[in-house]
């Protein structure tokens, strides 16, 4: 798999989908998920429309680079955040979702590309909601997947959905791919397929099984603030795409994000929940198609 060098420091696994003169697009994936979650026949339809699709892993994720140096801990990010202690939070994670946003950037410069429609799901549509703040010149259109706007008020997940986020999988592979059905729990409750998510585990698991990672990106995303101001300001052409069966970011959330963008369009999808169930992927990339022409 091809590596990209971006400066200063972070070298980046992706890969490609079709023709690279053709317009590309940029997925961004979400909170501790390698590129994998961007499934290849999800990403080959799209290519398959006249696009040119990267998706690539962010960094402390996949085969990307890893902050080893930088351990988080856990318990302790989460006593100073709840203490409202933000300086002493700051402190621990070595790097901030603007951060990322860079890197995805930095991404594009290193292929050559100047201009891309950046597509992100969850963690990644706050990524790229970041891209399109920071460098609109540079963003074609954005769609911001299963996200928010970083307002606590909007898009929280239900308790249930809260309690499988911060329950740590098991480490032997066996553990780790069974417990991945608890994400049924925000899946779509038509589609939701236990035996889907055990597969996508299973080849994660395989490829670069790295739970270190997760904690320095969930420091980044809970870190990360409000984004409402630069939002209700942004140019860039906007889709929200939101499923309403999602449990781990309500709807709400897409819906805000929505409402703050100037001339954003909103699609809210029946049986969605939070994942891209393959029933669905006709509805996502005609959606994607034409956001991007």
């Amino acid at each position: 798999m091809p590596i990209a060098d971006v400066p200063p420091d972070v070298r980046l696994a992706y890969d490609t989908f079709g023709d690279p003169g053709d317009p590309p697009v940029l997925l961004v994936m979400g909170f501790g998920a390698q590129l994998l979650a961007w499934e290849e026949g999800f990403c080959q339809a799209l290519a398959d429309r006249g696009r040119y699709v990267i998706r690539y892993d962010n960094r402390d994720c996949g085969l990307s680079t890893r902050f080893d140096d930088r351990p988080v801990d856990l318990l302790r990010f989460v006593a100073a955040v709840s203490s409202g202690d933000v300086d002493r939070a700051l402190a621990m994670v070595p790097y901030s979702l603007a951060d990322m946003a860079e890197d995805g950037m930095g991404l594009l410069t290193a292929l050559g590309i100047e201009r891309a429609h950046v597509v992100g799901a969850s963690m990644g549509g706050m990524i790229a909601q970041l891209m399109a703040i920071a460098h609109p010149e540079r963003v074609l259109t954005l769609t911001s997947m299963m996200s928010s706007t970083g307002e606590q008020e909007y898009g929280q997940a239900t308790r249930e959905a809260q309690a499988v986020l911060f329950r740590g999988r098991p480490a032997d592979r066996e553990g780790h791919v069974a417990a991945a059905e608890r994400d049924l729990v925000w899946a779509s409750r038509r589609y939701g397929d236990a035996a889907v998510l055990r597969d996508l585990a299973g080849r994660s698991y395989d490829r670069a099984y790295y739970p270190a990672g997760i904690g320095r990106q969930l420091g980044a995303m809970v870190l990360a603030g409000s984004r409402a101001d630069a939002l209700r300001k942004l140019t860039v052409p906007t889709l929200v795409i939101h499923g309403l069966d999602d449990t781990l970011i309500a709807p709400s959330g897409g819906e805000r994000t929505a409402e703050l963008v100037p001339g954003a369009k909103l699609l809210l999808v029946p049986d969605m929940g939070h994942d891209r169930p393959r029933e669905l992927w006709p509805v996502l990339v005609e959606a994607l198609a034409a956001h991007t022409a």
